[in-house]
């Protein structure tokens, strides 16, 4: 998951560099929408990551106290 936002990171830094070239207001207004889209999705693949993690830790804490 973290290379996927990753991925999305990236997708969203070529998104801002499109939006500094574009010299047509809409065309500057969409690349800021889909800049600001791929990094919402690069946070919530990273909380889902963290989440994952935190949850899979727990269960490997109840299983050494369980066995």
């Amino acid at each position: 998951m973290a290379d996927t936002a990753e991925a999305y990171r990236a997708r969203a830094a070529v998104e801002h560099a499109n939006a500094e070239a574009a010299t047509l207001d809409n065309v500057r207004d969409r690349c800021r929408r889909a800049e600001r889209a791929w990094t919402e999705m690069a946070d919530r693949a990273e909380r889902t990551t963290e989440q994952r993690l935190i949850r899979e830790a727990a269960t490997a804490r109840r299983s050494d106290t369980v066995g």
